[in-house]
């Protein structure tokens, strides 16, 4: 793998070209004057007099290099792009020196003495239990692209360090508190009257990372991790309910949807690890819920049940989007519907593509060392995805709920990355001599090439580049099985065939059955037009669909409006595109 094509094809969504453009914020988060390490958040609302800015937080440590040196990797992986490795070297340098001799990633003080005083509480580096996640989602990457003995040594201390502390009871593994100190727990009474905290935010989260993990090195301790934590969340935690609600309480964060789908997504690749049929129900009675009562069509979720319930985070819908695929891949086909839309939609709408408009200083004079910067923002910020969007704007900037917090956050510049490549990965993907097309964007492969012509028109073209003893390829749950129409060419041979005469495997793939090298297949079918009514919380959004895309949506955004002028007129454009079929041996 790894080869390049390059050829004329419709210029429609192509999500490793997206991916490449949110490289460049990747790399420009790096804050130079402090050692490479990232600046968390971004303020793009300006003018000349306010210039838009980035400042750092006490995420910058783990959280943020973690997930930088796993998405940097996953980009280079979509792209053969070989830009930045010395901010990349960086990155990963600083992941390891934020690592303790005990073998958890501990935080250093971002924080000024006046914010101290205020908290009332002194600062003591801790291993915050969110950032381990983020440790060891980097250092498997890390590994899983160079094979570095030193890095597996570090991710195997990490594993037996996250089993050392936790509590163990029965089958039920959890940690009473969200840090853990350089002398161990911070409260004798937290540890000994089991006040555990938020388990998805602190554990539940881990295990899709750690068992990653597991299935790359076959580590013992990450596996038995994987199975406590899980026995945990699922048999006693209380975060999800029997029905497959949320538990909105305060102790469980008010649903906070980031740890929630998270925690989801990784039990949900746990499940199909283990061939678990009923742990994977549990998973899509959950998942069902929060998207039948809370999300959009189109991808926009809530920050919570509660306070930050208007504040969409694209860390959620990246992993929204990996369990629908995950649910996809179990036998819950419907299922790839949903990540196609959630791709389409609000992933790709949520990407800033244009920071003309922001106003920014092209000196240092105004920067505050290790704290805050002005210097070409706007510029080192596009490809970002948005922090804290609503429906149909970059950033929720109402009277509800907490207003205009910030436009960018570095955990969802590199979670964008990553819902990138969750959703390039699996484009086509190839089982037991199967080729199947799951979703309709374009894509090179070695078996084939995929070009899509959607939303202008409903026609996919694949060219087979092997021979394929059988293909398959899922067409739209909107698009009547009579209307579709095949075509086979292959030199001067053509054959049609339909959506009647062709079997339909798995409720929604049409059986295209075995294939010649160089044959060309054009699935056609009629694009669908609608309009729904998407409830956001409490607010009514009027949306037009063509497709799987949104086309309009009412009321618009004021700040910077998604879903605008989006002018789908038969036919697509073609341009000269130039796709990589990827490389680098990446699991689930």
């Amino acid at each position: 793998m790894g080869g390049y094509v390059e050829r004329q094809m419709p210029d429609t969504l192509d999500l490793a070209q997206r991916a490449k453009l949110a490289f460049n914020a990747m790399l420009n988060v790096a804050d130079d004057d402090c050692g490479g390490i990232p600046f968390f958040s971004g303020f793009l609302q300006s003018d000349e007099e306010n210039p838009a800015w980035m400042s750092h937080g006490n995420w910058d440590y783990g959280s943020s290099h973690g997930r930088l040196v796993d998405t940097i990797a996953l980009v280079r992986s979509m792209t053969g792009t070989s830009e930045g490795e010395e901010v990349e070297e960086r990155y990963r340098r600083n992941l390891l020196s934020f690592i303790h001799e005990n073998g958890l990633a501990y935080r250093r003080n971002s924080f000024t003495e006046e914010e101290i005083a205020r908290l009332d509480a002194p600062f003591r580096p801790g291993a915050s239990m969110i950032d381990q996640r983020a440790v060891i989602l980097g250092l498997g990457t890390w590994y899983s692209t160079t094979d570095d003995e030193d890095i597996k040594g570090f991710a195997d201390r990490h594993m037996a360090a996250l089993k050392r502390i936790a509590r163990k009871e029965r089958e039920s593994w959890y940690y009473p508190a969200s840090e853990y100190l350089e002398d161990g727990w911070p409260s004798l009474d937290a540890v000994n009257t089991r006040l555990a905290y938020d388990p998805c935010a602190m554990w539940g989260r881990q295990v899709g990372p750690i068992l990653t993990y597991h299935k790359l090195a076959g580590n013992a301790d990450a596996l038995e991790l994987c199975e406590n934590f899980v026995a945990n969340i699922t048999q006693r935690s209380g975060a999800f309910l029997p029905d497959g609600s949320w538990n909105g309480a305060l102790e469980y964060r008010n649903g906070h949807f980031h740890t929630r789908m998270g925690t989801l997504l990784s039990i949900a690749r746990f499940a199909r690890f283990k061939n678990d049929a009923r742990l994977t129900a549990w998973v899509e009675r959950c998942y069902r819920w929060a998207l039948e009562h809370w999300c959009t069509g189109f991808g926009w979720t809530p920050g919570d049940m509660l306070d930050q319930c208007y504040e969409h985070e694209t860390c959620t819908l990246v992993d929204a989007i990996g369990c629908a695929i995950t649910l996809a891949k179990c036998g819950y086909t419907e299922y790839w519907a949903v990540a196609e839309r959630f791709l389409r939609g609000h992933l790709v709408e949520s990407q800033l593509t244009d920071t003309s408009w922001v106003h920014q200083l092209d000196t240092k004079e105004r920067d505050i060392a290790g704290y805050k910067t002005f210097y070409r923002v706007g510029d080192r910020l596009k490809g970002a995805f948005a922090g804290y969007a609503a429906p149909n704007d970059f950033v929720y900037s109402g009277v509800k709920g907490r207003g205009h917090i910030m436009d960018v956050q570095t955990c969802c510049v590199a979670a964008g990355g990553r819902g990138l490549f969750y959703g390039w990965s699996s484009i086509v993907t190839e089982e037991r001599g199967r080729v199947s097309v799951n979703l309709l964007l374009n894509r090179a492969t070695p078996w084939l090439d995929v070009e899509s012509h959607l939303p202008y028109e409903g026609k996919v073209v694949l060219t087979v580049k092997q021979d394929l003893p059988d293909l398959v390829c899922r067409t739209p749950e909107w698009a009547p099985y009579g209307a579709i129409q095949v075509n086979y060419r292959h030199g001067d041979e053509s054959k049609e065939e339909t959506g009647r005469t062709l079997p339909c495997i798995d409720r929604v793939f049409l059986r295209l059955g075995a294939v010649k090298k160089g044959t060309a297949v054009t699935v056609t079918f009629p694009m669908d037009e609608r309009e729904t009514v998407e409830t956001a919380v409490d607010e009514k959004y009027h949306v037009k669909w063509r497709g799987d895309n949104v086309v309009g949506i009412s009321p618009g955004g004021s700040y910077l409006p998604l879903y605008k002028n989006k002018s789908v007129d038969s036919p697509a454009p073609i341009r000269t595109m130039r796709l990589y079929e990827g490389n680098g041996k990446f699991y689930e």
